[in-house]
């Protein structure tokens, strides 16, 4: 018995899924074993799963204890009756369920495979099953013509700040709680179990209604599990988004990294959204950068900057028009073009996310005057990098070909020079504000003497303002 044929896996790579084609397996598979299959007498009685879970739901309090049972009993029934676990040689086990093979019932002898901690804490699959499961998820979700969304939590959709961390300027948000309990529509939240305060970014409860039709969701956090299954209850209070698929620090195979080892889904349809790039060394090219939501003081302080916060100041991102708005656009440019037949069946995410980046600021071509020393080699800095991503032509010399001059200093030769010809003369910010918000910025906006000194939270906010 494996954990399931392809045939028969017509549901999501979601954990909730994936517990009840476990239970349908297991439970066929125990009931397929016979007496006569192994040691198992006719003496012995097996109880039938079915009874088994009534006699032991009387003893459970809470729903979490519900689900943890309906998750785990078809497996300990299985490996509890199991009758191949002596005589079958089971080459390679599939996975582990607290330490014994699912398939033959085994013991475990080392920590192979991937532990998926987040369907159960005992739960262990192998390379090969993984390969499988991802392969029938695969043809799942191009049925149903989803792809699949990992969404970070801090900083990407929400913005949380410990109580004794808000300042003076920020009580005002203690006094809006108390009289925002009952609004269903409210984004500011106190988790007194964690002095925390949090605040959801503008437009996420609309993402997630938009995006949920179009990809199979994951939350992907860096934090502790008890925290992040709070903030999931705030995002999705009815289960409808992600349910259990909540992967946190806990469930990481490798140290400060973010691996797709632990998704349950082909990696050509993973779009991923996090605000820090650094963690996803290994799926750069899956990912879309988000711009960091700095609500709080204490966030902009972390990240040191000098500027007041989004909180200090009483206003916020736009809806319309803000992060997520922008973001939801390109997912969903992406899908569209994943799932044109136009395009061929031979198609990924990353190289749809590529394309539609280098389509920024095609046809720029761009020198740099003081934006980064002068002994350190153009090609290596991130912002060179940024703009060739982006589709711009970075070279170290003025030419007439030239179109912008990106500079922190109007006194420069090179900066001179783009006056004298008439070439754009902009800071850095007007790259790293297209690459955030996905579209070549109004150049008249950056210009040099606009140019903050570190105090600009937010490049998004930026370009807002100069709307406004």
């Amino acid at each position: 018995m494996s954990l399931g044929a392809e045939s028969s896996l017509q549901s999501s790579s979601s954990s909730e899924d994936f517990a009840a084609f476990l239970d349908s397996e297991l439970e066929l598979a125990s009931c397929d074993s016979s007496p006569n299959e192994g040691d198992v007498t006719n003496n012995e009685e097996i109880d039938p799963p079915q009874r088994s879970k009534r006699q032991k739901m009387e003893g459970f309090e809470t729903s979490e204890d519900l689900e943890t049972e309906r998750l785990v009993k078809p497996i300990e029934e299985h490996i509890g009756t199991s009758t191949l676990g002596k005589n079958v040689i089971c080459p390679p086990h599939p996975g582990f369920f607290k330490g014994l093979c699912i398939r033959c019932g085994q013991i475990e002898e080392d920590e192979s495979g991937v532990a998926f901690g987040y369907i159960h804490k005992d739960l262990r699959l192998g390379n090969v099953e993984m390969a499988r499961l991802r392969g029938a998820d695969l043809k799942s979700l191009l049925h149903k013509k989803k792809l699949i969304l990992i969404l970070d939590l801090d900083h990407t959709l929400l913005n949380s700040t410990r109580l004794v961390d808000v300042i003076s300027d920020e009580e005002y948000l203690l006094r809006q709680i108390d009289g925002m309990k009952d609004d269903p529509d409210r984004s500011l939240f106190r988790l007194d179990s964690m002095h925390m305060l949090t605040k959801l970014r503008p437009f996420v409860n609309n993402f997630l209604k938009e995006a949920s039709s179009l990809f199979e969701m994951y939350i992907y956090t860096m934090a502790e599990r008890s925290y992040a299954i709070e903030i999931a209850k705030l995002l999705d209070p009815g289960k409808v988004y992600f349910d259990s698929k909540v992967i946190t620090q806990a469930d990481c195979t490798q140290r400060h990294q973010k691996g797709l080892d632990v998704v349950l889904g082909a990696e050509s349809l993973v779009v991923i959204l996090d605000d820090t790039e650094v963690v996803w060394q290994r799926h750069k090219d899956n990912l879309i950068q988000m711009e960091r939501y700095h609500f709080f003081a204490s966030s902009c302080r972390q990240f040191g900057f000098n500027a007041k916060s989004l909180s200090e100041l009483m206003k916020d991102e736009r809806e319309s028009d803000g992060a997520l708005a922008t973001v939801l656009k390109i997912l969903k440019r992406t899908h569209q073009m994943f799932f044109d037949p136009a395009l061929g069946s031979d198609v990924s995410t990353r190289d749809l996310l590529k394309g539609i980046r280098r389509e920024i600021l095609q046809g720029c071509k761009i020198v740099f005057s003081r934006v980064f020393p002068s002994n350190s080699l153009a090609q290596d800095q991130p912002i060179w990098k940024m703009a060739e991503q982006l589709g711009a032509t970075c070279c170290t010399e003025v030419d007439p070909s030239v179109t912008h001059v990106i500079s922190t200093d109007t006194g420069t030769q090179k900066a001179h020079w783009a006056t004298q010809n008439k070439k754009f003369l902009v800071n850095p910010h007007w790259i790293e504000a297209s690459n955030f918000l996905w579209q070549r910025q109004k150049e008249e906006n950056f210009s040099i003497s606009n140019l903050p000194s570190h105090t600009t939270v937010d490049c998004t906010a930026k370009a807002q303002e100069s709307v406004q």
